[in-house]
């Protein structure tokens, strides 16, 4: 319909067939403008406008059909389920000081050493990334840690704020509940906890490791100087003790949910509405304060994304992260993961995480290949997104983030410092996969 063919046309199911048409690159053509725009938001656009004009201009081309299209978005069920608990229970802890208060003891407890506030602004943001999800780290701690870095008067705030861009995705496939895109990856097929810590333990260490010693190398000189500190204990504001209890006992839900090989999207929506009824009881301005301040177009966001990488799939993107899949698993454990843990981390910095991430699933389901090799692509999904501003959904909420603070960090500012936090971290952690 679109045009005459030359080399091989893709079929409705995105398989190679002979002759080449217009129609898979104008489907490339059109998620390439739509990243893009994601990334450079043309005219102060919100970043879901471009995603969702992607997937709309899909539809009214005829590249999609909307039977494709729902199906795509059927696809991404159990992430819009766990992100919606999640940003439920992360403006949560926003709305009651949690984070501001967590940051503001740090600050204190450094003594105005900026490596020592380096060291504990770390581990909390691991901390969060690893039981409420990279994303909570993305919109709870940042503005926490801003905050922080104007009452200490820090004279550099950037590396601070980059730790909580780059661990919210380093320390992301500690747990399975740590990240959305481990959701997408194995869909129902998902790893109880035990399995997943055995297959990952090692590898999200090594990550978590290289990063943190990467930004101190990196901001070695920024670290010297020291910071204003005043010595004296942040005051514990009302609500934050039965915030504190609600928010943990979701988080050891989601544990448990994952060791029981249970759905954690319905565990984690569930305990957002749960948390933020049990707060709103006690302060009955919550409930409307978080209702405003969820990021609600990240939804749409990520529902364009899924029906962007449906198309691709059409055009025969999944076909071709197979055939890597094939070519990495016979090039051995070494070579193999590292050509597997290159090509998905490039992938993630030009079209997201989670389209890849559905884009790998889709591969991964449809082929038989070793543990190592299907592993160091998840690996790649979840931590390759730290080469690019828009490699995940949580480095876009971390934008978001700054935004609101009248912070700004631009793409190629961030992959200098991406590539050089990224490449050590990912060889290291495509190899130690199990």
């Amino acid at each position: 319909m679109l045009g005459a063919g030359i080399g091989f046309v893709a079929t409705r199911r995105g398989r190679v067939t002979g002759t080449l048409t217009v129609m898979p690159w104008a489907i490339w053509g059109i998620a390439a403008v739509a990243t893009a725009g994601v990334i450079v938001r043309p005219f102060a656009w919100p970043e879901f406008v471009w995603a969702v004009t992607g997937a709309a201009l899909l539809l009214v081309l005829g590249l999609l059909s909307p039977a494709e299209a729902l199906t795509g978005l059927a696809k991404g069920t159990d992430v819009y389920l766990f992100l919606t608990g999640m940003m439920l229970l992360a403006e949560l802890a926003r709305q009651e000081g949690l984070f501001d208060w967590l940051a503001a003891r740090a600050a204190v407890h450094a003594r105005g050493s900026a490596p020592r506030l380096f060291g504990l602004v770390f581990v909390v943001g691991t901390i969060v990334t690893v039981f409420l999800s990279n994303d909570a780290t993305a919109v709870v701690l940042t503005p926490a840690v801003a905050a922080v870095m104007r009452t200490a008067k820090v004279k550099e705030a950037l590396p601070y704020l980059l730790v909580c861009a780059f661990i919210a995705n380093a320390a992301s496939f500690l747990l399975p509940t740590s990240n959305p895109a481990n959701l997408v990856v194995f869909g129902r097929h998902l790893p109880a906890l035990g399995p997943w810590v055995a297959a990952f333990g090692l590898s999200s260490l090594a990550a978590i490791v290289l990063t943190y010693f990467t930004l101190r190398l990196l901001f070695a000189r920024s670290l010297r100087a020291r910071y204003h500190a005043t010595g004296e204990e942040p005051p514990v504001p009302a609500h934050v003790p039965i915030a504190g209890f609600a928010v943990g006992a979701a988080a050891l839900a989601l544990i448990v949910a994952a060791a029981l090989h249970t759905d954690v999207g319905i565990t984690a929506l569930a305990g957002g509405i749960a948390c933020t009824a049990i707060v709103g009881a006690r302060d009955r301005g919550a409930v409307a304060f978080v209702a405003r301040h969820v990021s609600w177009q990240v939804l749409p966001l990520v529902a364009g994304l899924f029906v962007v990488v449906a198309a691709l799939d059409r055009a025969g993107a999944v076909d071709l992260l197979r055939a890597a899949l094939t070519h990495a698993q016979h090039a051995g454990p070494i070579a193999g993961n590292l050509e597997i843990g290159g090509l998905v981390t490039a992938a993630c910095a030009l079209f997201n995480n989670l389209p890849v991430a559905l884009a790998a699933g889709l591969a991964l389901n449809a082929g038989t290949y070793a543990a190592p090799v299907s592993h160091a692509a998840l690996v790649a999904v979840d931590l390759g997104p730290n080469l690019s501003v828009t490699g995940s959904l949580a480095t876009l909420l971390w934008l978001i983030a700054l935004r609101r603070e009248g912070i700004a960090v631009t793409p190629l500012q961030f992959l200098a410092y991406g590539v050089l936090v990224t490449v050590p971290a990912l060889a290291a952690a495509v190899l130690l996969a199990r």
